[in-house]
């Protein structure tokens, strides 16, 4: 069985005092849930506080990014050993943003990649395609070179500890949303192409969620999808009660 996974993604918002805020209403109204996993993805500046305040509940915590080295004269970045000693479970990989603003590569997020499970961080590998290639019908040769490109030299045992977040540009921030028919087949595709580099079994137990615009109103419809495995979450994230609503919509599937 496949674990539905829903991750909140905050970006540049939240300081520590409103992170801590967040929690103290959030932890509650999601105490009970058993069968979804629950990710908040928060800036550096809130990481510190983010791990205490979700320490020994059922809430895991994640970085936006990371450089993939260790240490060294890298001035305003943060490794992978900064992040394990503050807790943190997760990190978000490859988001489109990081990819179109500050122009990482394939080959940049692979290195990433390869550093975070070196350091027993879980990367959310995000790949997607922007709106003039899903027009020119190359969606799903934009979606496998950035797999082939983000997994190279990974291995199947590796595949246990990595999400996949197929995240739509066109989608994200926009409002606008791939309809869970649209969604659905780009998620197969990328289960088939998960099959081909690593066999059936790996494939079938890879978690891969759907961003771009999933919130507390489409969440349901998107997760009870056959190959998608739950979210990851921009602005419905910021508030609880929303991503409230998300995350019961994961714990309701079972895949």
């Amino acid at each position: 069985m496949r674990k539905v996974i829903v991750a909140g993604n905050w970006k540049m918002n939240k300081t520590a005092k409103e992170a801590g805020e967040f929690f103290a209403e959030f932890k509650p109204l999601v105490k009970d849930v058993k069968n979804a996993g629950i990710i908040i993805g928060a800036p550096f500046t809130a990481l510190e506080t983010a791990v205490r305040e979700t320490k020994g509940t059922n809430i895991k915590i994640a970085a936006e990014n990371m450089n993939a080295k260790e240490s060294g004269a890298y001035t305003g970045e943060v490794s992978p050993l900064m992040l394990k000693d503050l807790g943190v479970e997760y990190v978000i990989l490859g988001h489109s943003e990081r990819r179109e603003y500050y122009g990482e590569t394939n080959e940049i997020i692979n290195e990433k990649v390869k550093s975070a499970l070196a350091h027993d961080l879980k990367p959310i590998l995000c790949i997607g395609e922007k709106l003039e290639e899903r027009e020119a019908n190359t969606t799903e040769d934009v979606v496998k070179s950035q797999i082939i490109g983000g997994l190279k030299d990974v291995t199947a045992d590796q595949m246990a500890n990595i999400i996949l977040a197929y995240e739509p540009v066109w989608a994200i921030g926009t409002g606008k949303t791939a309809t869970p028919a649209q969604a659905q087949e780009v998620h197969a595709f990328i289960r088939s192409l998960l099959t081909d580099l690593f066999g059936a079994q790996v494939a079938e137990n890879v978690t891969v969620q759907y961003g771009g615009s999933m919130n507390d109103g489409n969440a349901a419809e998107l997760i009870a999808q056959k190959d998608i495995d739950g979210g990851l979450v921009g602005g419905a994230s910021l508030v609880p009660a929303k991503f409230t609503v998300i995350v019961k919509a994961g714990d309701a599937v079972t895949k």
